[in-house]
């Protein structure tokens, strides 16, 4: 009896999508007059967002949009250097990659340079020497001060822009999405999952808690790892097919987050659910099978192409041969020019230059060489006439120069094989990629970092011990406001998985909230761009650091606001000086004819915690 419901097969294919260059826009006229707009750069660990914050519609996204690599080789000048989309593939070059980031923390401020270079390039600046726009970046939170002294010191030194302001990435998504609610200052806690590393980030009355946020060093990049992991182990047959940008696009596209993990690994163990939810990726193939049948005709078309090309191979080698032995010979001849003309000099020295000692060894060297040359020319000639009688001749089927081997007859079962009738050998499905609990297993490290050997809390756990640090009040306003932010929470169930995380974590009958990003992705982009406009820069304006402010202050002075970090300057405690050795408490007694005694008086200095003594030395 057949089944009503037979299983659909979802074949899907990669999409192997190519970046194109950037455009480099113009200048536009609203960004100058009256006061010039700040830029916005989203400076993420995976893309980098760069636009402006104008009210103009026109600027209501961002401009660029690219990844945040450079490629560049050992060696190589600054105008060699590819940034972002100027990388139409990454997997040739992966190798060269470089990246300004340390997991999310900007470390080689060299790239972080030449993308900054791209940046205010593409976006139509032209002033020589200076930036004369405001710039808004995001940072790590707890960004250490170092790195935002050297980012400073980048942006003001060799830039010189009026104004800096910096925040965190999650904070701006939050700040963006909470605009509506009318009871600002919020609180809140904020789950931001990025590319290298993911946060918990509390949010008490408006303002970021840095005491109690914390990191988990699992996000996107461990889950495209960790999948193609999974796959090479599965297909080691098509390594070279499953590429690191192959599986990002898996991850993004076609992964999912299991609302109850062991549950939805059982389903997986039904043969229906699996051919129903079983996604088959399938690779690019040629449709020629290895090894197939092939006719009489097509086998005495490939052994006179591999005839030709032979015989390409070796005209080409005798005529690069030809070459250098003439340019060689008129090398030599114009050295005997020398000698035939007087100049002594030049033609001893050139002797030199070819290592030899003697006029005659120069002519035994010209008369081979000229011998050479004609014997080449010869050759050629005879081997282009032989090349025309051979073409024109059918080539049977044991001809071949040394193509097939006399010793090693064809195989005597192909002429019985073709009248028997072979199961046909599905290329296709060979090239298929069966993609089934590795779409949810991955986005679980998530939550599980155990999977991929990481001895670390997961997320939830992670909330879960930073709840604990908070009074029941406060845990109660925090729950309510849980807000998932960054592009590792795009998978679909992601939010009901949280939901379900927190309805085992809080206590029996509590109330809580979870919301997520409308644009988890570009939403920090946007908040930042709101926060802009809402705050414009000048100087003393709150969350903006001005060049004096720089001077002044130091490059890891942060001038904080509701989406920025907390500014704690780094007290350096004074050396405390070392104490002096103290003299012998014992007198010693010098002895000889001349020598009397030796008097020691100690006394204690009043405006010094440590002794200090006085030694008088007397002799007769």
């Amino acid at each position: 009896m057949a089944s009503k419901d037979q299983p659909v097969c979802q074949i899907f294919s990669f999409q192997d999508c190519k970046t194109s260059p950037d455009p480099i826009f113009e200048l536009p006229a609203q960004c100058m007059t009256p006061t010039a707009a700040p830029i916005v750069i989203d400076n993420g660990s995976f893309k980098t967002r760069a636009g402006w914050a104008a009210p103009a519609a026109e600027f209501d996204s961002p401009r660029l949009l690219f990844r945040s690599v450079a490629a560049r080789s050992r060696g190589a000048a600054r105008s060699e250097t590819q940034i972002g989309n100027d990388i139409p593939n990454l997997e040739p070059l992966r190798w060269l990659l470089k990246s300004q980031f340390d997991r999310n923390v900007v470390v080689n401020f060299e790239i972080q340079e030449l993308i900054l270079d791209y940046v205010f390039t593409h976006l139509g600046l032209t002033s020589e020497g200076s930036v004369e726009h405001p710039i808004l970046m995001t940072e790590a939170p707890c960004n250490p001060l170092h790195c935002r002294q050297m980012m400073s010191e980048l942006l003001f030194e060799c830039y010189r822009v009026p104004f800096v302001s910096y925040g965190v990435d999650g904070l701006y998504s939050f700040y963006h999405n909470n605009q509506r609610n009318l009871q600002r200052p919020n609180t809140g806690i904020i789950l931001s999952s990025g590319y290298h590393c993911s946060h918990i980030l509390p949010v008490v009355n408006g303002r970021l808690d840095a005491v109690n946020s914390k990191r988990v060093n699992v996000a996107g990049s461990q889950a495209a790892s960790y999948l193609q992991r999974l796959l090479q182990l599965k297909y080691p047959g098509h390594l070279a097919a499953i590429t690191l940008s192959r599986m990002e696009e898996l991850l993004h596209r076609h992964s999912y987050a299991a609302v109850d993990y062991h549950e939805e690994l059982e389903k997986w163990r039904c043969p229906e659910f699996y051919e129903r939810e079983v996604h088959r990726i399938q690779l690019p193939f040629s449709g020629k099978v290895p090894g197939g049948c092939v006719s009489a005709e097509e086998r005495q078309e490939r052994r006179a192409q591999q005839l030709r090309r032979l015989q390409e191979i070796n005209t080409r080698r005798r005529e690069e041969k030809l070459q250098q032995d003439q340019e060689r010979l008129d090398r030599l001849l114009a050295v005997q020019e020398l000698l035939e003309d007087g100049l002594l000099d030049q033609f001893h020295k050139s002797l030199m230059e070819l290592n030899m000692d003697s006029a005659e060894e120069l002519q035994s060297y010209i008369n081979k060489l000229q011998l050479a040359v004609e014997q080449g020319r010869l050759k050629l000639l005879q081997s282009d006439g032989a090349e025309v009688s051979e073409l024109e001749q059918p080539v049977d089927e044991g001809d071949g120069v040394a193509l097939m081997d006399s010793d090693f007859p064809e195989d005597p079962l192909s002429e019985k094989s073709a009248g028997v009738v072979q199961p046909a050998f599905n290329m296709a499905e060979y090239h298929q990629l069966f993609v089934g609990t590795e779409r949810l297993r991955c986005p679980e490290i998530l939550f599980q970092p155990s999977l991929i050997g990481e001895d670390q809390m997961g997320l939830m756990e992670t909330l879960q011990y930073v709840l604990a640090r908070y009074t029941p009040e406060q845990q109660e306003a925090l729950v309510s406001n849980v807000f998932l932010t960054g592009g590792n929470m795009q998978h679909p169930g992601m939010k009901e998985r949280v939901e379900r995380e927190l309805l085992a974590l809080r206590p029996f009958q509590s109330h809580f909230k979870v919301t997520m990003a409308t644009r988890p992705g570009l939403d920090a982009w946007y908040g930042a761009r709101d926060w802009a406009l809402e705050h414009p820069a000048a100087a003393g304006a709150e969350g903006w650091i001005s060049r004096q402010d720089y001077e002044e202050k130091g490059g890891e002075y942060l001038s904080e606001h509701c989406a920025s970090n907390v500014f704690v300057p780094m007290k350096l405690a004074k050396p405390v000086p070392a104490r002096p050795a103290e003299p012998p408490a014992a007198l010693q007694t010098l002895t000889g004819a001349s020598a009397s005694a030796a008097t020691v008086t100690a006394a204690p200095a009043p405006s010094s915690s440590t002794d200090s003594a006085d030694v008088n030395m007397a002799a007769s």
